[in-house]
Parts: C-alpha cells; sequence; structure tokens
C-alpha cells in the first residue's frame, strides 16, 4: 500500500470519528437555533459562522457528514450485494438465465434513474420524518444502483464458470445455492471490494443532487448535499467564502475516497 492510500484512509477515519462523534465534539445541536445570532461569521463561539436560521455551520456540517458517511457505504453494501448475486448467477448459469439477466440489467441502465428517484421522493407525504426520508433516499439508490455493477461480475462469473472446482463442486452434487455461496462468490470478493468502493462516492454525489434540487434529505436533519443548498447563491460567496466548507470537505472526501480504495494511486498514475 502507498504512501497516498495509507493517508487518505487515515483521513477518512479521522472525519469518520468526529462525525460519529458529533453529539459530544459539536458546539450545539443540528437543528438548535441561535435568534440571536442569524448569518454571523466565523467566531470563537462559531467557527463556521451561523446560517439565516441561526444554526451553528459545524455543528450541521458534522452531523451532515456523519449522515452521508453513515448511509452511504450502507447502501454500497446492498448494492453490491445484489449486484454479485444477480451478477453471479447469470454469468455462471448461463443459457436463458444469463439472457434473461442480462436482458434486466440493461433495462435497468436504461432506466433515467435520476428523473425516477426525482419521482418517488416527490409522492413522499409532506410529513415524512427527515430520518426516513434519507434512510429511504439511501435505500433508493441501492436499488437502483445494482444493475452497473452486475455486468461486471456477470463477465466475472463466466470466466471461471468452467474452471475446476466449480467443475468438481457440481459433479459430488453439491446444490447451486451452496456453490454460489461457498465456491463462487468468495472467488469474486476483489471485484466486490472494488465496486463497493466505487459505488460509495456514486451514492453521496447522488444523494447530493437529490438536495440541491430539494428531493433529498428533508431539514432540519443535514447531509453533505443539504448543505451544499446555500452555494446556489453563489454571488455572495466572496464576501462568505466559509459556506465553501461543506463543499471541501465533500471533494476532499471523494479524493480519499478514490485514493484510499484498491489500486486508487495506481489509477491515477495509469491516467496521466
Amino acid at each position: 500500500m502507498t504512501a497516498a492510500s495509507w493517508a487518505a484512509r487515515v483521513f477518512l477515519i479521522t472525519v469518520a470519528a468526529l462525525c460519529l462523534a458529533a453529539p459530544w465534539v459539536a458546539p450545539s445541536g443540528y437543528a438548535e437555533q441561535h435568534r440571536d445570532h442569524p448569518g454571523e461569521g466565523p467566531s470563537a463561539q462559531f467557527p463556521l459562522g451561523t446560517d439565516d436560521l441561526g444554526r451553528d455551520r459545524l455543528s450541521r456540517l458534522l452531523y451532515g457528514a456523519r449522515l452521508s458517511l453513515l448511509l452511504a457505504p450502507l447502501a454500497a453494501v446492498l448494492s453490491t450485494m445484489l449486484a454479485a448475486v444477480a451478477g453471479a448467477v447469470a454469468g455462471w448459469r448461463g443459457g436463458w438465465i444469463g439472457r434473461g439477466g442480462t436482458l434486466i440489467a440493461t433495462l435497468f441502465l436504461s432506466m433515467p434513474w435520476m428523473f425516477l428517484l426525482l419521482a418517488v421522493r416527490a409522492l413522499l407525504p409532506l410529513n415524512t420524518s427527515p430520518l426516513a426520508s434519507a434512510a429511504l433516499t439511501f435505500l433508493l439508490l441501492s436499488l437502483l444502483g445494482w444493475a452497473g455493477p452486475s455486468r461486471v461480475f456477470q463477465a466475472a462469473a463466466r470466466q471461471v464458470r468452467n474452471s475446476d472446482f466449480l467443475l468438481q463442486a457440481r459433479a459430488l452434487g453439491i446444490p447451486p445455492v451452496r456453490i454460489l455461496w461457498r465456491h463462487l462468490l468468495p472467488v469474486l470478493s476483489p471485484v466486490a471490494l472494488a465496486q463497493f468502493w466505487l459505488a460509495v462516492p456514486l451514492f453521496i454525489l447522488s444523494e447530493a443532487n437529490l438536495s440541491l434540487l430539494g428531493l433529498g434529505v428533508a431539514e432540519p436533519l443535514p447531509s453533505l448535499g443539504s448543505l451544499l443548498t446555500e452555494l446556489q447563491d453563489y454571488a455572495s460567496i466572496p464576501s462568505r467564502p466559509w459556506v465553501l466548507a461543506p463543499a471541501g470537505l465533500l471533494v476532499a472526501v471523494m479524493a480519499a475516497l478514490q485514493a484510499a480504495g484498491p489500486g486508487g494511486p495506481r489509477r491515477a498514475e495509469e491516467g496521466s
């Protein structure tokens, strides 16, 4: 592992630790309003200032990053598991099962999933709790994000389906489910790890896009995406540069995820 990978992982662990400790580290609650200090700049009491409702920006940044960094990996795990099972079965069994799996994955990939997300989120009741809206947002992302990775798993499973260990397992009469679970999926674990690391930043950015459109995590619960909505008033950014803190953290987390993943620095060197 390179020094860049180690530095990226240390950074991610540090950010995750601070975010998980937000109830004890943050100066105040994410929804607490300091009505005497609306729209203030950075100070000793508010290191990143306050928003227009008097809420501490640093506290909301810690809580928002905690939400994104917790739910995005969980969504990536679910999406990767769905893709691994669907792709492995289609690539290993072949025949009409393989063609059916390819057709379903192609249909999912051809769907305008961003518009589908917008439609589903817009249909939610207005009184949906913020935590429920956040969980549902990332759940939808995971359920719609399995198709692309499944084709990678399908190609990998197709390469090993005639391997000696799989043929021997079938000859011994081992049930297909056991072959899939105990023999095929472990062989595909490096592919699963790579797809997981690719899915985490994708889901974080997808949630950010939804939040910028007002259909992400509901107020007052913050997320990295919802905190970026203040940047829509770009004319005021030069006079309030501290509002760029969520964007800076988002960019840093994205870069660290790419560097910390399998072969991250190597990919960067090959791309240059």
